[in-house]
This record gives C-alpha cells, structure tokens and sequence, in this order.
C-alpha cells in the first residue's frame, strides 16, 4: 500500500521558520523525483520544489532563497525547511513522489 504522510503544518508568525516532513512507504523512494506543492484557498495547486535522486534541486520563484527541500533516503523521507515566511505563503502543503502519488496535505498558515 503506498503512503505518503506529511507532518510539520500549524500557525507561524510571519518571519517564522517552519520544517515540513513527508515520510513514504510502499514505494520505491530513493529512485524517485519527490516534489512539495501547495494550494491557497482559491487557488490551482502550484509547484513549491521538486529533488531528484541525484539531490538536484528546483524552486518556485516566490520560494527561492528562503525555503530549502531535501531528502533521506535512509529514512524514506523528503523535508521542507521555510524560513522568513509570509502570510502568502499559507497553503495546504503536499507531498508528492515521482509525479504520481501525493499525500494528505498539511496545513501551513503563516499570520499574526
């Protein structure tokens, strides 16, 4: 059975840091492209940051130089470290693997 189980969401004040973690099972990770996405109310889901096998990494413009994605593969698992966050950065945050699977999503609301 294939699950991705993201952890890590809640209320931050704007300028806060908060880590997200997606932890799969029932895949094949360490061989996988796995990405963050996220949809604000209103809104389609938008890429965050995708990290290749191989650890190459890509961004979302609005992301760049404040949220960092990695990955270990030891532990299965994908993080999401976003720091000097913004109110427009309240989303649902998924997870996603290879492009096909996603998760639940987590709640991030970033307000004062």
């Amino acid at each position: 059975q294939v699950q991705l189980v993201e952890s890590g969401g809640g209320l931050v004040q704007p300028g806060g840091s908060q880590r997200l973690s997606c932890a799969a099972s029932g895949l094949i990770f360490r061989i996988a492209t796995m990405g963050w996405y996220r949809q604000a109310p209103g809104k389609q889901r938008e890429l965050v940051a995708t990290i290749t096998s191989g650890g190459s990494t890509n961004y979302a413009d609005s992301v760049k130089g404040r949220f960092t994605i990695s990955r270990d593969n030891a532990k299965n698992t994908v993080y999401l470290q976003m720091n000097s966050l913004k109110p427009e950065d309240t989303a649902v945050y998924y997870c996603n693997h290879g492009n096909t699977f996603w998760g639940q999503g987590t709640q991030v609301t970033v307000s004062s």
